[in-house]
């Protein structure tokens, strides 16, 4: 009987063998959070007309500030510290999205009393200097409520809550009968929908939108070398001035304990990614 142990494979049953076994071996997990893959709605409206009107609407916006004096200059102190920020956070972006390389992004301060931040498709980042002022905010914080913005975006939710509305649109206009693909929907609708019929800058958000933008902000942060922590910390000052009426920033995000509990229950995922940055 020949042994076995010392007679070589065959080098074509060898390769087949390797590949057999590194195609059975479970994909390495991916570090940080778990939200899905984007929305399939997201996929009826072309970026690019989304992003050429949050363009569009931000210049608006700029211009209206700068012509009340409110527009905060980029020698200041707060605009230097938003864009430093920034500049550590959007690198990570182009993880989430690839369309982040080639953003033209962003960042400016308007002088308001508005406890309020955003950021639209294509980066287009403004802080109201209120949030700031009123929360006291630490640079953890100011990179929580930033990472959380720029996940909106990220994400695409504007895309998603405008491709929805064309589904609605098309349904209704089909006269109620069942849409039977949402890749079905008049392209005409979704363009229109695209070239300025939402307004990017009041554009409300579903609560899981929000959750899932507490979560990806918080990578982003973390990854930039920022405390997530601060996110626990962040909401309870926005829940402390939640008292009597809600910010504008808080009035459509889901609030209270179990949003804390959330945060605090994805930390373990995203402390080991804000040490290495830390250290790094």
């Amino acid at each position: 009987m020949p042994n076995l142990t010392h007679t070589p494979l065959p080098r074509r049953l060898l390769l087949a063998l390797m590949l057999c076994a590194a195609t059975s071996l479970p994909a390495l997990a991916r570090e940080g959070v778990d939200v899905g893959g984007n929305s399939a709605f997201s996929k009826l409206v072309p970026a690019e007309s989304v992003e050429r009107s949050a363009t569009q609407q931000y210049a608006q916006l700029l211009q209206q500030a700068a012509s009340q004096n409110a527009l905060g200059p980029k020698d200041s102190a707060q605009v230097k510290r938003l864009r430093a920020i920034a500049q550590r956070i959007i690198p990570f972006a182009v993880v989430w999205n690839p369309r982040a390389r080639d953003w033209q992004w962003e960042v400016n301060l308007i002088g308001s009393r508005q406890v309020n931040a955003f950021c639209m498709p294509g980066g287009k980042i403004a802080f109201y200097s209120g949030i700031l002022s009123q929360l006291k905010l630490s640079d953890d914080e100011v990179a929580m409520v930033m990472g959380h913005e720029v996940a909106h975006a990220l994400r695409e939710h504007a895309r998603k809550r405008m491709g929805k509305s064309a589904v609605t649109q098309g349904a209704a206009r089909l006269g109620g009968v069942v849409v039977a693909s949402v890749l079905g929907i008049d392209p005409r609708l979704t363009d229109a929908a695209a070239r300025g019929g939402a307004n990017l800058l009041t554009l409300e958000f579903s609560r899981e939108d929000e959750s899932e933008a507490d979560l990806v902000g918080m990578e982003l942060a973390a990854r930039a070398g920022y405390d997530p922590r601060a996110g626990v910390t962040l909401w309870q000052k926005m829940g402390a001035a939640n008292k009597n009426a809600p910010p504008q920033w808080l009035s459509t995000h889901p609030s209270g304990k179990s949003r804390i509990k959330e945060i605090e229950a994805n930390l373990p995922k995203v402390l080991p990614l804000y040490e290495r940055a830390r250290r790094g």
